[in-house]
């Protein structure tokens, strides 16, 4: 079970949120918290609904407008989920990292950078000739 699993008919829903239940039927018109819906049109809230019905009433309570409070549960629905595509790519990425050893292969640059290469290439030999001479406080 997740946060999102449908699982609290809307008495239980509005219990646990401290609310009526007609005031998440209004809710749900408007779409301010939309749960999901049985095959027999019930409506079945999620834990994370819960947790968006309480916050809508403490916005509400801070003087925050139905049209504010909207807007701002949208906006944290979308950061939810870009949070969740962020760690599937990562999770992705780290897959494929460990899935191709051996891929990646860098040199030194000129300047002591480094360098990415492609996959079988060998980086430009170069014959100029470098001369070290150690500073003074290099001697001691």
């Amino acid at each position: 079970m997740d946060e999102n699993s449908p699982m609290f008919a809307i008495a239980m829903a509005a219990e646990l949120a401290g609310m009526h239940p007609q005031t998440l039927r209004q809710y749900d018109r408007i779409g301010l918290v939309s749960p999901t819906r049985t095959a027999g049109k019930s409506r079945r809230y999620s834990m994370r609904n819960v947790v968006q019905l309480r916050e809508v009433a403490r916005l509400s309570a801070e003087g925050v407008s139905l049209e504010g409070i909207a807007r701002i549960l949208t906006l944290e629905n979308q950061v939810t989920a870009l949070s969740s595509r962020v760690r599937e790519l990562e999770g992705a990425l780290a897959d494929e990292l460990l899935n191709r050893p051996n891929r990646r292969v860098f040199a030194a640059g000129v300047q002591g950078d480094v360098v990415s290469l492609k996959h079988g290439t060998r980086s430009a030999r170069r014959t100029e000739i470098v001369i070290w001479r150690p500073n003074s406080a290099d001697r001691d």
